[in-house]
């Protein structure tokens, strides 16, 4: 056998590098693949110079096709709190040298620590190396006042270490016209974000969004007063036609982007992967990408999807893991853009398939954290979905399989989540329900999710899941 594996091969047994890197983090991998990954992170790396780049028609920047998202930071420990200073550090000097400019952060990631992140990994850089783009979140009524509002807007300068920020975002709008009055208007924000552009300390002001159409239609037509700069919305091959079929408060894709395209608005992408369910595929539609191009990794295809529509300015995506780098690099080093057959064969055969699974829709976002109970809520979603996915979740004692199920169910859950951490714990008290993206209906998923697990522990589990 050689000794080198090439991408092809290597993507022929993993499926990408987020299969790779989930067995390498879980330790539930073999020796031949333990090799495979070390020979891949050796033999595969992305080209250099070779970035696709899209230009912003209002500032004439010219930013990479692939936008760096801070939200998921690596962490030196179990602890996911305890962020890797030095590896932040290496994954973004590697992302610069691969040509990406765009680092997209908000003073609420992180539990509160993206902004000071990636503040010092990126002030090691010239500045004109890269466009930093930073949030108002002022999602808590205690930073709704205007001081309050004004704080955190200095407090981002003085932890990205910049005096102006390239991309600037109203954070989250959607809920409700109230609320945006109420977080943006009433308090004098906007007239004050307004005059900071126009002093050049926001070179682009724009808005993130998540929620009902009647709200992005409102915000939207305050483009005449405001002069949006760019709206940054939720683009992938599942929400593009379904997004309001999973959930009725979101609003497809589809419609989002039309109307930025109408009005020449640049559209920043989020949620390419939704929080890696598009990277993470039941098996079956795994196989079906695979085989009709072996040498993507499933991701790059979700990742080709988002970046294919010509008004799109960048590419969000959180890379925890220099594996999930490299390969999102190499998608786009240079992006091959869809044709029109494979977009059609991921918003039909392929979304309608995902539609029809029915999940819990976390995006992995972990809006919802911290629980003040010290529940890991996305944890527990990621785990049930990827079983519900993969089909291994133990529904019928009759089943010849059920016992072996129900022991890797229970098994995989203490591992991905601390027994204390887990959904009995929940006291139903709902703070964390109003700040979730997909108004999930977090306490009663969590209750249900902890029925199911006791029952399996008491071995009572007789019904159809």
């Amino acid at each position: 056998m050689k000794k080198n594996i090439s991408r092809r091969n290597f993507l022929k047994i993993f499926g990408g590098s987020a299969v790779a890197t989930a067995a390498v983090l879980t330790g539930c991998k073999s020796k031949s693949e333990s090799k495979a990954v070390e020979e891949y992170k050796q033999q595969v790396e992305p080209p250099i110079g070779k970035m696709t780049y899209r230009t912003n028609p209002k500032s004439g920047d010219k930013v990479s096709i692939l936008g760096y998202g801070m939200m998921r930071l690596p962490s030196k420990t179990e602890n996911k709190d305890d962020y890797d200073q030095e590896m932040i550090n290496r994954q973004i000097d590697y992302a610069i040298e691969h040509g990406m400019n765009y680092f997209d952060t908000s003073p609420v990631y992180c539990q509160g620590k993206s902004e000071a992140c990636t503040g010092i990994a990126l002030s090691r850089h010239k500045r004109s190396e890269y466009f930093v783009a930073t949030k108002l979140s002022n999602f808590h009524p205690s930073t709704q006042s205007r001081e309050a509002s004004m704080a955190m807007y200095h407090n981002s300068m003085k932890q990205l270490q910049v005096d102006y920020i390239d991309y600037y975002l109203l954070h989250a709008i959607g809920g409700g016209m109230d609320e945006f009055n109420r977080r943006y208007v009433d308090n004098g924000m906007m007239d004050f974000l307004m005059k900071e552009r126009e002093a050049g300390r926001i070179r682009n002001l724009g808005f993130s969004f998540h929620g009902y159409q009647n709200v992005f239609d409102e915000v939207l037509a305050m483009h005449d007063k405001y002069h949006w700069d760019f709206v940054q919305i939720e683009l992938n091959y599942l929400d593009w036609d379904y997004a309001n079929e999973i959930n009725s408060r979101n609003v497809d894709a589809s419609y989002l982007y039309a109307e930025l395209e109408k009005r020449g608005i640049p559209a920043v992408i989020m949620e390419p992967l939704l929080g890696g369910r598009l990277a993470n595929l039941p098996q079956y539609l795994a196989t079906e990408l695979k085989s009709k191009d072996p040498e993507r990794s499933v991701a790059s295809w979700a990742f080709r999807y988002a970046g294919t529509p010509k008004g799109v300015l960048t590419v969000l995506s959180g890379m925890t893991y220099m594996e999930h780098l490299k390969d999102n690099l190499l998608t786009y080093c240079p992006l091959v853009p869809l044709t029109e057959a494979q977009q059609r064969f991921l918003d039909k055969d392929v979304a309608e398939r995902i539609v029809g699974l029915e999940n819990i829709p976390c995006n992995d976002c972990k809006y919802c954290m911290p629980c003040p109970y010290g529940i890991d809520i996305p944890a527990i979603f990621v785990h049930y979905n990827k079983c519900k996915n993969d089909g291994t979740l133990p529904r019928l004692k009759m089943d010849d399989d059920y016992y072996k199920l129900r022991r890797n169910y229970l098994i995989g859950l203490d591992r991905a989540v601390p027994r204390l951490r887990q959904a009995d714990h929940c006291i139903g008290c709902g703070q964390c329900e109003p700040h979730c993206p997909q108004s999930i209906r977090i306490p009663r998923e969590l209750q249900k999710i902890s029925e199911f697990v006791e029952s399996l522990k008491q071995n009572k589990f007789e019904e159809s899941t």
